[in-house]
């Protein structure tokens, strides 16, 4: 029984002693820690004693293995800012609009000599691929291109914009009507005129052959926050206002509300958040469940919250957080909608959270469910 009491006293000390590059640095800050040399000889003298070498090569293995596991799972889920890329130089342009320095119209190996090479092709509501250009989501830079290799579409939320009209990010929805005019109230899809709910959030403008959206930031003075821009040639392959659900658009749609996050999160010198499987699957199908039976809640049918549907897939935490969005056209305009709700805002950029899990379904009208699922562990 002494034995036993001795060998746990002794691997409690072996644990602490081996752990101590994690805590001592920041505990000396508050903490005198001088006495802990004392200490480190008491542990060597101990040590040298024959009666309990063979307890001591016990407890270190142990504590080496535990040791090891707690150092892989703080740097698992260590809260990292990349550091700063520089921005590029914005030239002026005889385009309505540009981003990057980059124009409808400009061939791929044009526009990849200025943003470099995709780093992700997502699926998109009009049937091509979003190519995600950025380093560690800094200067990010989505684009489209047609079957020739031209850029189709283009979509940015940083400040990478230049226009003929010198509308900026800085740009407020004033200015931006001032300068655009006024925007739609209807967009026509076949026989069908859909009426455009945009809640003075977004502006949608026709003009020549180009379709622009302005998103706008409602809790930073309705500024420009992100914009968008379509070739009506892309725009009218999208026969509906809602695409026609598939995997490979669901797939696309949860990996582009991902970055959407982190390019948020990078401006704001927060952390970027890492993709975790497991929870997208838990978010995956709270949204299967919301379309499938026709609700719009946080809590399910059976009562489940958000953090009892984590603990019930096994998913460890000590903070989580959820976001719902449905009924947008996209990710971008589901991101969009969310930062201008203030709740779902303060998730977005909570900088506790290091996993981010998303997952999308669509219900019998085509229309998506998002589900965000935030959390740290």
């Amino acid at each position: 029984m002494h034995l036993r009491k001795l060998f746990w006293l002794l691997m409690i000390l072996m644990l602490a002693y081996v752990a101590r590059p994690l805590w001592e640095e920041k505990a000396s800050e508050y903490v005198d820690l001088s006495f802990l040399d004392s200490v480190d000889q008491a542990i060597e003298n101990v040590a040298e004693r024959p009666e309990v070498e063979k307890v001591l090569d016990s407890a270190k293995q142990i504590t080496a293995r535990l040791s090891g596991e707690l150092q892989s799972l703080v740097s698992e889920n260590a809260l990292e800012i990349p550091e700063a890329v520089a921005k590029p130089d914005i030239a002026e342009t005889d385009s309505l609009f540009a981003i990057h320095n980059i124009t409808l119209g400009m061939t791929k190996e044009e526009a990849q000599a200025k943003v470099g090479f995709p780093l992700r092709l997502m699926r998109n509501e009009y049937g091509t691929d979003w190519h995600s250009y950025h380093k560690d989501y800094q200067n990010y830079v989505l684009l489209s291109y047609d079957q020739e290799g031209k850029v189709n579409g283009m979509y940015t939320n940083q400040a990478l914009i230049s226009s003929t009209e010198h509308l900026s990010m800085d740009s407020t929805k004033e200015e931006v009507r001032k300068a655009l005019g006024t925007p739609l109230k209807h967009l026509r899809k076949g026989n069908v005129q859909y009426i455009l709910d945009t809640r003075d959030e977004y502006d949608l403008y026709k003009i020549d052959t180009i379709y622009v959206t302005v998103f706008y930031d409602i809790h930073e003075g309705n500024t420009v926050t992100a914009i968008q821009v379509i070739h009506e040639d892309l725009e009218e392959k999208r026969r509906g206002i809602y695409a026609d659900p598939s995997d490979e658009l669901r797939k696309g749609s949860e990996f582009l509300l991902f970055e959407l996050t982190n390019s948020t999160r990078i401006q704001r010198n927060l952390p970027l958040l890492k993709w975790n499987d497991e929870v997208s699957g838990t978010a995956r199908k709270h949204s299967e469940d919301m379309a499938a039976n026709n609700y719009f809640s946080h809590t399910n049918q059976q009562g489940k919250s958000p953090f009892d549907r984590m603990e019930e897939d096994g998913i460890r935490f000590f903070v989580a957080g959820e976001n719902l969005a449905y009924g947008q056209y996209s990710s971008i305009f589901a991101h969009e909608g969310l930062m201008n709700s203030m709740g779902h805002r303060e998730n977005i950029v909570k900088a506790d959270y290091g996993f981010l899990g998303v997952g999308a379904a669509f219900n019998k009208e085509n229309q998506p469910y998002f589900t965000e699922k935030f959390f740290n562990r």
